[in-house]
């Protein structure tokens, strides 16, 4: 076990903390928690990176890590009414649509493309940005001069747009990562 698959492991173990803090509307909390899992997203794919401990654990937990907080964090704020339901439900159906067929290509050993498009990319920067600004908000009192309401939008448009291009990807098969 490498120090950056630790620090995977920390961020993934770190979920849990983070969904109570904001049950218990602990924002403050939750937004620094959730920065510091931010930092140590980074920090361990320096280490990988730079110090030679990239592995295969390490390639299949990082992402896992990072799905199941966005998640999390998604869920829980729509239970707390914080975020709306329809973009919760919308997010979490892509994701476990991205999982299901994964994991059903996998099950007829029909090897599917496994790079992110660019839009899934944008996709999640933009879920990071919109929980890190309610967050901010409710836990730090800053403004979003309406970036929440922006945010909301670009997040359910580029999460259509990224799971339609996911299953455009997987109807081609092998070669649509190459499409």
């Amino acid at each position: 076990m490498s120090v950056a698959n630790l620090i995977t492991l920390a961020r993934l173990l770190s979920v849990p903390l983070a969904i109570w803090l904001i049950l218990a509307d602990r924002m403050t909390a939750a937004f620094w928690l959730f920065v510091a899992a931010g930092l140590s997203d980074a920090v361990d794919g320096f280490i990988a990176k730079h110090f030679d401990q990239r592995s295969r654990l390490g390639a299949l937990l990082d992402p896992l890590a990072d799905k199941v907080l966005l998640m999390s964090m998604f869920v829980t704020l729509g239970i707390a009414d914080r975020l709306p339901d329809w973009l919760v439900i919308l997010v979490v159906f892509r994701d476990v649509l991205i999982i299901g067929g994964f994991l059903l290509a996998s099950s007829v050993a029909q090897p599917i493309p496994t790079k992110p498009l660019a839009v899934s990319k944008l996709n999640t920067a933009l879920q990071i940005a919109l929980i890190a600004v309610v967050l901010g908000r409710l836990g730090l009192g800053v403004p979003d001069f309406g970036a929440t309401a922006v945010l909301v939008y670009a997040v359910a448009l580029t999460t259509v747009l990224s799971g339609g291009g996911y299953l455009v990807r997987w109807m081609r098969g092998p070669a649509g990562e190459r499409a």
